[in-house]
Formats: structure tokens, sequence, C-alpha cells
């Protein structure tokens, strides 16, 4: 994976950030994901297939998941529920539909994305494929930290032929 094709994926959170959360998010410095990373209560996944194919998730703390989805939804919550699940698995599909609208490439096919995942809990862990490169971008926000990862590859253009 190109380290240029993470900058749309880190535009698309800072517009998530400052349009719909009112919110700001500086992110840390972009670096090559070890292992599975800092601990998290909750991961959003989403697939993207086409002429990029990979994927996208982010990874977040209880306090901060609460933080964002009471402030997107103006809600109170105060516990990880299915309302909690249901947001934080928009935010990953908001982030990746804004990187997918940025990675737009000519003419050709549209950058397709799966149906958000959810995984909460607090005794799991991710297993990435093996060969994949993930590039890891901390945030931190005014509303928590949280971690992104985003692996993906272009399709290579065929020849005339």
């Amino acid at each position: 994976m190109k380290v240029e094709y993470i900058n749309p994926f880190i535009e698309s959170v800072h517009e998530l950030f400052s349009t719909m959360l009112n919110s700001k998010a500086s992110r840390g410095n972009v670096a090559i994901a070890r292992g599975d990373g800092a601990s998290h209560d909750i991961v959003a996944l989403i697939g993207l297939s086409g002429p990029a194919r990979g994927m996208v998730t982010m990874a977040f703390p209880v306090k901060t998941a609460l933080n964002i989805v009471n402030r997107l939804l103006g809600s109170d919550l105060r516990i990880m529920d299915d309302t909690v699940s249901d947001a934080i698995a928009e935010v990953v599909n908001i982030v990746a539909g804004g990187a997918k609208a940025r990675l737009k490439i000519g003419n050709g096919p549209p950058i397709d994305l799966s149906l958000p995942t959810v995984v909460r809990g607090n005794n799991f862990c991710v297993d990435y494929p093996t060969k994949s490169i993930w590039l890891e971008v901390p945030f931190d926000a005014d509303l928590g930290p949280f971690v992104m990862r985003v692996t993906f590859k272009m399709e290579e253009k065929k020849g005339d032929g």
C-alpha cells in the first residue's frame, strides 16, 4: 500500500469531525501497524472492493465511542448497546465513503463498500491477514483517542491488448 493513499482517509476523518461532530481530531504519525495494536473496546471494519480492494478499521475505547455517538445523535448514552454499535458502524461508513469519493479514478468503475461490521467487548483480538500491510493512524480528539487502520491495493491498469 502506498502511503499517499492514506491521505483521503485522514481527510475524511477530519471532515467528519469538523462537520458532523463539531469537533477536532488531530492525527499522530502514520506508521505500519504492528500486531493487534493498542487495547480497544469497539472496532468497526468495512471492506473495499472494485478498483481498490482492502479494508478500513477504526478502534475506539468505550469513552471515546460514547462521546462520538452522543455528539452524533444528541443523546446521553452511558452504556455500550446496539445504538452505539450502529452509530460506530455509520462512522466507519462515513469515513470510508468520504475517502472513496476522493479516490475516484478517472472514468473507471467506482470503489464499492461492504456493510460495516462492529465488534465490541473487552476480550477479543482482531487478526489481520498476515501478508497484508496496514497503515495505522492514531488520532487524538477532544472526544477521545482512537486509531484508524487502512489496507488496500489499487487494481493494476489492464493493457489495451
